[in-house]
């Protein structure tokens, strides 16, 4: 059920009868302001309100922190009765202000004190006020659209403030009865009705107000159950700043507010333009404004009052604002705030302050409204990769003229124009095949080709544009540009086929230049064993020719070098081991440091010839080489 509360409806019913024009009898020094006062002049005689003029000042202010708090869905009807109703307005929000509500109090102007008391009563503004409340409001009529066959569901609640000068305890409770019955009579006709809601519960707050320095006729009493669908509270009050306190009180009551007290703001004086003085000013917001600073368990929690009553408000001690970002707190919260004593001098000079420097906050924040931050979150938020891996677009400064106007509720041409440029350049980019910052995390290899990667960045740039395109038609530009250059002329989509294959192909070169790298060592190994071979065959023959008698002296070769000696055989490209340079210079080194063996140097195709002396023994010839002959 959708339970609309008594604070959604208020109805205040002031007595307008000729006994309302009495005076409170508090005083108000009228001459006390005037400067250098010449001698000899009588000051003027101080002042009183009368108890009218104290009900409607209390009652307004009680509407002015209403709508300053609560600028929607807090409704308020003005009823004034004297010898009838008179209903200075309606349940319509354009009639939800104090300026409407003071240009009609002024129409009907102060109770005449000559008029026949016996034609007027209260009681007419509160059969008009039971009456109102059983009015469909905007809202009201907005929910039970919603909700079609179940419109009965919406509730109808409210609440009455009656403020009038009783005679005795049973002439409120004949108001008392008076209500209720009047409720029981409305609510049979509304349940009758398409027009009309029946009241399913209604607070009744009735003040009677008396002059200062007389005694009450009227006891207090607390909020009583009279009905099911009836309660009601009784205040007496007497008139001026007591009854102007007593509202204020109410006004937290019924719409649970909170109070907070700014200590300590220096200003000047006015008479003494070079001194300044502290002040404090208290401010009334909504009462979650505290929920987090009490679950702190800071109890800042002090009493200041006029009348010297204990009232709970937590303190603020003022600090010069910082522009310093590091020194301001984070904002945990954002409340609208109305002061108490908006007419005083430090109230508007704190007021002025914070309407003329934005940046400076109290108590977190009090400007900005908690739904419309909300919004611009929500706004920014659309498109949101979480990590950097899962984006391209935010990895690159060139899209940043783009992603930080799109997010705009409202563009202006210069911000679309800055977008298009912005697709313009990356247009060129592709075509120019710069490099993206494309992730290759969790990738084998070098990644997708530049094709694909530009690929992947325009999916991206048209996912964030459509994200927004339902702000403003200016958006939907943006992205008719952005799907124009996506689409490619036939000569665009020949180059970019004719780059595919170029890389390719390059690929494949690549490739093959990597395997011919990993087969060169063994090829060369190959060529080399190849080449000693030869050179052995060579030798042995060249000592063939040597033996025989008409062979002419061999000319002089270079040592032979065996494989034994040959140095390690590394790449011929790439860089190669510390241990592989330092083995060959040990080898290389060591070579011609030691005598080769006499055997080795006389051995024939690396092969030497054992016990040459038993054959010279039995006959044989040793010839030059190790060769043998017979004598």
């Amino acid at each position: 059920m959708k339970i609309f509360s008594e604070s959604h409806k208020t109805v205040f019913v002031v007595d307008h009868c000729p006994y309302m024009a009495e005076s409170c009898r508090q005083h108000v020094e009228f001459d006390m302001l005037v400067k250098n006062r010449t001698q000899g002049i009588i000051p003027l005689a101080p002042i009183s309100k009368s108890l009218w003029t104290c009900s409607v000042e209390s009652s307004m202010e009680y509407c002015r922190i209403m709508y300053d708090i609560f600028p929607f869905k807090k409704l308020v009807n003005f009823i004034v009765s004297d010898s009838g109703a008179h209903v200075l307005n309606s349940w319509t929000q354009e009639d939800q202000n104090l300026q409407e509500l003071m240009a009609a109090l002024a129409a009907v102007g102060p109770p005449n004190p000559r008029a026949d008391p016996e034609c007027c009563s209260i009681l007419h503004g509160l059969v008009a006020a039971v009456e109102a409340l059983c009015k469909i409001t905007e809202y009201q009529h907005e929910a039970r659209t919603m909700l079609m066959e179940n419109a009965e569901r919406v509730g109808n609640r409210g609440r009455i403030i009656c403020i009038t000068n009783a005679k005795s305890d049973s002439h409120v409770r004949m108001l008392e009865d008076c209500v209720q019955e009047t409720i029981h009579e409305h609510n049979k006709l509304a349940a009758n009705s398409d027009h009309l809601m029946q009241i399913q519960k209604c607070e009744l707050v009735l003040i009677h107000t008396y002059p200062v320095g007389e005694d009450s006729l009227v006891s207090d009493r607390p909020k009583k159950e009279l009905s099911p669908v009836l309660t009601s509270e009784v205040h007496s009050v007497r008139a001026g700043r007591h009854l102007a306190t007593k509202l204020n009180v109410l006004v937290q009551q019924h719409f649970d507010l909170a109070s907070t007290t700014i200590t300590n703001i220096p200003m000047k004086e006015e008479q003494h333009a070079n001194t300044s003085a502290n002040y404090d000013v208290e401010l009334l917001h909504h009462k979650e404004a505290h929920v987090d600073f009490l679950k702190s368990g800071d109890n800042h929690i002090g009493g200041n009052s006029r009348e010297g009553t204990f009232k709970e408000t937590v303190t603020l001690k003022w600090c010069t604002p910082r522009t310093n970002s590091v020194e301001l707190h984070y904002c945990t919260g954002a409340y609208r705030i109305s002061p108490v004593d908006v007419n005083s001098r430090p109230s508007s000079c704190l007021t002025n302050f914070l309407l003329n420097e934005p940046r400076y906050k109290i108590d977190g924040s009090l400007e900005i409204p908690l739904e419309r931050a909300k919004d611009q979150l929500e706004k920014h938020t659309r498109y949101w990769p979480m990590i950097i891996s899962q984006t391209t677009i935010f990895n690159m400064q060139a899209v940043v003229p783009l992603a930080s106007v799109i997010v705009k509720e409202a563009m202006t041409d210069e911000d679309v124009l800055n977008c298009q440029k912005t697709i313009y350049n990356l247009v060129d980019m592709e075509r120019k095949n710069d490099p993206l910052p494309i992730s290759t995390v969790g990738t084998r290899g070098k990644g997708p080709k530049r094709d694909e990667q530009y690929r992947i960045m325009w999916n991206e740039l048209e996912t964030l544009v459509r994200a927004h395109i339902n702000n403003s038609d200016k958006h939907q530009r943006v992205l008719e540009c952005l799907m124009a250059c996506r689409s490619k002329p036939p000569e665009e989509e020949e180059r970019k086929k004719r780059g595919r294959k170029r890389e390719d192909k390059e690929d494949k070169s690549e490739k093959l230049g990597k395997d011919y790298e990993s087969d060169k060592p063994w090829q060369e190994s190959e060529r080399l064993k190849g080449l000693l071979d030869r050179e052995k065959e060579e030798l042995a023959e060249a000592e063939v020719i040597k033996d025989s008698p008409d062979s002419p002296e061999p000319p002089n070769k270079k040592p032979l070098i065996t494989m034994d000696e040959m140095p390690t055989v590394e790449k011929a490209k790439g860089p190669m081991s510390l241990l592989s340079l330092w083995s060959n210079r040990i080898n290389t080194a060591n070579s011609r440091k030691h005598q080769e063996f006499t055997g080795r140097l006389n051995s024939v195709n690396n092969k030497a010839e054992l016990y040459q002396h038993l054959k010279e023994e039995n006959g044989m010839e040793t010839t030059e080489n190790g060769k043998a002959g017979r004598q």
